[in-house]
Formats: structure tokens, sequence, C-alpha cells
């Protein structure tokens, strides 16, 4: 299915015509829904390329300031198409590098953009959805969805970033526990144990994603993508270095629109007007 951006900025001409996502942006948000109802969702490396084009368009457009992630159907996605991977026959190797590394720069792109990217979970998250659900910097889900890691039920290990993030989200000796038994969380457990933000009724998952897309999209974009960078690094770098990017981070916002203008709307007991610049 092909979907043509509707941003009043300029995208690059060179951009694909998709057949397993739908892409729109509205009101500075971008929406990504991925559109393969009838194969629960999963990732082929068709939709691996896809997704590494529009996190590229969302990353080079600065009119979209928020970005939201969805699924199609009763699934958000139940991982790695594995019928497919399986008919490649010799080929395998290549095919899954090439599925891998094109998802991994769609993940690493809208890791570094400024726009914080909220997932809307909207049913079974496995597998590569599972690892794309933990890497959003918001994630809501509807009370039906499910998460589990999948990976080792197949005898693969995982990708999709959930090695890197999912001990940060829960701690190692859980992340240990969800990959070695794939064990199966609901939305309410996800939320206790720290992968979801929020849960709501599956009626309400994209009002309440679009709600919160929304006040991040009239929010200050550097400093978002400033902040994004800081956590990114707060359990690498030393305390001395991670004071020093701090300051550089806090001081450059004055450098921005949105720095000074922020600081003498408080001041002023006025709201902020910011313009993600």
């Amino acid at each position: 299915m092909s979907s043509q951006p509707t941003s009043s900025q300029p995208m690059s001409s060179e951009t694909m015509s998709y057949q397993t996502l739908r892409f729109e942006v509205a009101d500075s948000i971008a929406t990504i829904t991925i559109d393969r109802p009838d194969d629960a969702n999963a990732l082929n490396a068709r939709m691996a390329a896809e997704l590494h084009d529009v996190a590229l368009r969302c990353a080079d457009d600065a009119g979209v300031r928020a970005v939201i992630v969805t699924g199609n159907g009763r699934m958000f996605c139940a991982g790695g198409d594995l019928k497919d991977m399986h008919a490649q026959g010799d080929g395998r190797h290549a095919y899954i590098t090439r599925m891998a590394t094109d998802l991994h720069n769609a993940l690493a792109r809208f890791t570094h953009m400024d726009a914080p990217v909220v997932m809307a979970v909207n049913g079974t998250a496995a597998g590569a959805g599972f690892s794309l659900a933990l890497a959003g910097d918001y994630v809501i889900a509807t009370d039906q969805a499910k998460f589990v890691s999948a990976y080792t039920a197949a005898g693969l290990t995982p990708d999709g970033s959930s090695t890197y993030y999912l001990a940060k989200h829960v701690g190692l000796l859980r992340a240990k526990e969800l990959m070695f038994t794939n064990r199966v969380l609901s939305a309410d457990e996800a939320c206790a144990w720290g992968i979801v933000n929020r849960v709501v009724a599956g009626e309400k998952l994209m009002d309440e994603a679009r709600k919160t897309a929304a006040s991040f999209a009239a929010g200050p974009t550097r400093a978002y993508g400033e902040l994004k960078g800081l956590l990114l690094t707060a359990y690498a770098e030393s305390f001395e270095t991670q004071l020093d990017k701090e300051t550089r981070a806090i001081a450059g916002m004055q450098k921005t629109h949105d720095g000074p203008h922020g600081i003498e709307s408080f001041l002023n007991k006025r709201k902020p007007d910011f313009k993600g610049r």
C-alpha cells in the first residue's frame, strides 16, 4: 500500500512504495502503522527496509515533532516471519543479515532523532515486536496486549535492540528470565515491570497515543533530543563524563529558540509556545 506524507515540510523524492506499512504526517505527528494483519504483522525483509526508509524520513523532516508506531489488526507485531526466513533455504544467512541490518538502522534513527517516539501497542508484541516496543520513548498498551521475547523458542537470539534496552528497563535477572523462559507478560504485568508506561482500554489506545504525541509535538523538541541522548549513555559513561555532557546540553539550549523562550515564559507565568528549534 502506497502512502504519501502530508507534512508541510518537504521530504526526499527518493521514497518507497510501502507494502507493509501505512505512513502519514499530520499536525507535526508522524504515524507509522505496521500493516500485515493477515500475517500477524510479522517482520520480513521488506518491512525492515520500509521501517528504515520511514525512520529516515521522520528524522529528516523538521516538521515531525513526535512519532507514533502501532499495528493494524489484533497484533502489534508477532516477531520475525519465520516462514519467510525458512523459505530462503541456503540464503537464510544473507537474508537475516540484511533484515536485521535494516531493522537496526531504523531503530538507530528513532533513537537519535529529536522527536519522541510513542509506541501504541495494540496487541501481542512478540520477538521483533517485543524489541520494537522496548525501543519506544513512551509506551502505551491496550489492556489486551501481551509481551514475550520468543526468540529462543525458535532457536534464535534476540535482535532489534532488546538486549540493549530490556535489562535497563527491568534489571538483568528479570531480563534473563524473560529471554530464557519466554514468559508471557500481560499488559498490566509489563507495566508493573517497567516495560510499559500506561495501559488503556483497547478502544482508547489511539486517542491516548495521539494525545500523548500531541503534547510532545507541542514541546521543546530540541530539548527532548538532547534528553534522549543523555539518557542513552546513562549506564555507559563515567560520572564526570555524564556531568560534562549535561553541562554542554543545558548550556547549548540557550543557543536555540526554545531555551530562552522557556525561561522567559516560566518567569512571566505564561504558557510557552515552543517551536522545536
